[in-house]
């Protein structure tokens, strides 16, 4: 398994498959925001399905080839595709805009399709995480085979596998925040998915809350407002306050701007 995350490479958000252009790791868990979007990509075959059942739950999943359904009575309806996708974004921004995580089921193998999703994705301020399950070409025709509701020929497995290549290499530099690879059928049985929250998630903090507006590089009027507030301010050996916490359990919350104009703007950025 290659695990990429563009945020973390120096100087490049490619995620190439060579050993220099991302982050590289054996490590089975692959950590993916509560809060956010999973697009798989590959091709049709290649388990997407069976991985996503075996790692989200029924309703976090929008699978194109159900919204197919929805939308002809028949999955496998391809006239019925454009329809399908308009449900399938309608739903997908339904989710993320009620803060659901959100699982996206499809080949994704075109560049365009995957746009779509982070476009979504951005519009509704979550982040956007990309999971590959590539496997031979050969796997897929079997497993295709084998199933009784699939009739397409082979060129069409062929198409699909020559697009994913295609865009394998600069999926980085598409907008997803991060990007893993499963390699084979093996790769993919073994891979766990991890909830992960979100930094700026504070749906624990219930309050009380101190709402504090610009601060403008003011530090020593600000240790002065949070001392009126009754915080109890943390000083270090040369007695400059790097801290503060309130006996009462209340939180103070800063919604204007820390620094700018004041003679103090770098102190107020290491508390």
């Amino acid at each position: 398994m290659s695990a990429f995350d563009p945020a973390d490479t120096p100087g490049s958000a490619d995620t190439g498959a060579d050993p220099g252009s991302g982050i590289r790791s054996d490590d089975r868990v692959l950590p993916v925001p509560d809060m956010g979007l999973v697009v798989l990509v590959g091709i049709s075959g290649s388990g997407k399905s069976t991985f996503a059942r075996r790692n989200f739950l029924p309703t976090q999943v929008v699978s194109s080839d159900v919204c197919r359904g929805l939308v002809s009575d028949d999955e496998n309806d391809q006239s019925a595709t454009a329809d399908a996708f308009e449900l399938l974004h309608h739903i997908v921004a339904t989710r993320l805009r009620r803060g659901l995580l959100t699982v996206v089921d499809a080949t994704n193998v075109q560049q365009r399709a995957r746009a779509e999703l982070v476009r979504i994705a951005k519009k509704h301020d979550v982040l956007a995480t990309a999971i590959v399950l590539d496997v031979p070409e050969a796997l897929a025709r079997e497993r295709n085979a084998a199933r009784t509701d699939r009739d397409f020929g082979s060129h069409v497995l062929h198409r699909q596998r020559r697009e994913l290549k295609r865009g394998l290499n600069k999926l980085g530099k598409e907008g997803f925040r991060r990007v893993y690879a499963l390699d084979g059928p093996a790769d993919a049985e073994a891979a766990r998915v991890e909830m992960e929250r979100g930094w700026s998630d504070k749906r624990d903090l219930t309050g009380p809350f101190d709402i504090i507006g610009d601060v403008h590089g003011c530090r020593a009027e600000l240790e002065e407002l949070l001392s009126q507030l009754g915080y109890v301010l943390a000083r270090d050996e040369s007695g400059r306050a790097v801290g503060a916490h309130h006996p009462g359990g209340r939180t103070a919350v800063f919604v204007g701007d820390l620094v700018d104009r004041g003679r103090t703007a770098p102190a107020c950025c290491t508390w």
